[in-house]
């Protein structure tokens, strides 16, 4: 569900997500269960509840799916037990690809997303061969549209609560945390009455690669293919899409 936050990106993410918002859903239902497992079902002690509960704000949903995701997972009833699994590999033309999935089934999960690499040509690489092209980031992004704050204003609200880096472009602003400082910082905002595209911590490239238009294709239907698997919660690249 994921890539580095450039606007036509988000764009194309969210489209997809409305077209199949029963499965972004339920994959983000999953990320509920296995955060109140960890940590409890009160997001005020439970950092990483919280984190969730933005990431399934900024894709629209709604407040009653998200408290009765959590009651669910804090019920008895509920014996699903899942463990969070990350995988790296080659796509196109070496592009770096990390998948963050989650499974009640091991096997079961690598061989789908084996299958996945094996079919566009790429391949499943060791622990750790690719990771090192990425940093852990937060990233937070607001539409333009969203919010009659200035941007000065808004640069200093966000530098201010914490964030490292503020960038804009015509459409939107992103914000750039450290992992450990971007609940703070989202909090902040959230105080401050803005609404988010995107709001998560997440892996992004430190260098990137550019493809040719029929290599690009290649690798967006592997990047679309992962994303279908239900296993799979986040896949990032450090392809460079125009």
């Amino acid at each position: 569900m994921s890539g580095h936050s450039k606007w036509h990106n988000i764009q194309a993410k969210k489209g997809k997500a409305d077209a199949a918002r029963g499965k972004i859903f339920t994959k983000l239902g999953r990320e509920i269960l296995i955060a109140v497992k960890q940590g409890g079902p009160d997001p005020a002690g439970n950092s990483k509840l919280k984190d969730v509960i933005s990431k399934c704000k900024a894709n629209n949903m709604p407040n009653d799916t998200i408290n009765n995701a959590i009651k669910k997972a804090s019920g008895a009833t509920d014996t699903s037990n899942y463990e969070e699994i990350t995988y790296e590999g080659y796509g196109t033309n070496g592009v770096a690809v990390i998948v963050e999935a989650s499974t009640d089934n091991r096997n079961r999960t690598a061989a789908e997303v084996r299958h996945v690499f094996d079919k566009a040509g790429g391949n499943l690489g060791t622990t750790g061969c690719v990771s090192y092209l990425f940093n852990k980031k937060g990233i937070i992004v607001i539409d333009k549209e969203s919010t009659d704050m200035s941007e000065d204003d808004l640069m200093m609200l966000a530098l201010d609560a914490g964030a490292e880096d503020f960038s804009s472009d015509e459409n939107c602003f992103e914000i750039t945390t450290e992992p450990g400082d971007f609940s703070k910082v989202r909090d902040a905002l959230e105080e401050a009455g803005l609404e988010f595209v995107e709001a998560e911590v997440q892996m992004v490239p430190t260098t990137y690669v550019k493809l040719s238009e029929a290599d690009g294709e290649k690798m967006q239907r592997l990047i679309d293919n992962l994303d279908d698997l239900d296993d799979v919660m986040n896949v990032y690249h450090n392809w460079e899409q125009e």
